[in-house]
Order: structure tokens, then C-alpha cells, then sequence
């Protein structure tokens, strides 16, 4: 359960960080922060199945600096880049 608190936490700021960091991707506050909630809780997801040792050390309850720096790091880029994409298509379409 930790994790997903931490990939979706990491995500909505990244989704956040994207959308300030180039008008063209901007959503707004909201938007920002829901589509990165989705896409930090979606890669965060699917990085453990990439990478099985962070899995282990979840399941093991022994959540290393590694792990915890991992599911942060993939909960930001998740945030970040559904975010990105939302963005372009939304500006594209408009």
C-alpha cells in the first residue's frame, strides 16, 4: 500500500512539474495533478514487473533507499509524462 501512496504522491507532482515546465503541456492545477496521479500510479505499476528486485523488496516489507528512491522515481516520470501527452494531444486537437 506504501507503494502506491508513494508512485501516486511522486506522480501528481510530476504531473505538476511537467505542466509548469511548458505552457504547451499545461493543464491547469487539476489537470496536472489528476493526469499525474493516473500516470504515477499506472507506471508505478508496471516498473516492479520490469524490475522484479524492487518487487521482492516490497513484498519482503524491507522497502530499501533503493526501493523507495525507485518507486519515486517511476511515480514522477509516470506523472510527468502522461501528463506531456495529454498535453500535446489536447493542444494538438485545439
Amino acid at each position: 500500500m506504501e507503494q502506491i501512496l508513494m508512485n501516486l504522491i511522486a506522480g501528481a507532482i510530476g504531473g505538476n512539474a511537467a505542466g509548469k515546465a511548458s505552457p504547451s503541456f499545461d493543464l491547469g492545477t487539476i489537470g496536472n495533478t489528476i493526469s499525474g496521479l493516473v500516470g504515477g500510479g499506472v507506471l508505478g505499476q508496471l516498473v516492479p514487473l520490469v524490475l522484479p528486485a524492487i518487487s521482492a523488496a516490497a513484498q519482503g516489507g524491507n522497502l530499501s533507499i533503493g526501493g523507495i528512491l525507485s518507486n519515486l522515481i517511476a511515480g514522477g516520470a509516470g506523472g510527468a509524462i502522461l501528463t506531456a501527452i495529454i498535453g500535446a494531444v489536447k493542444n494538438k486537437a485545439a
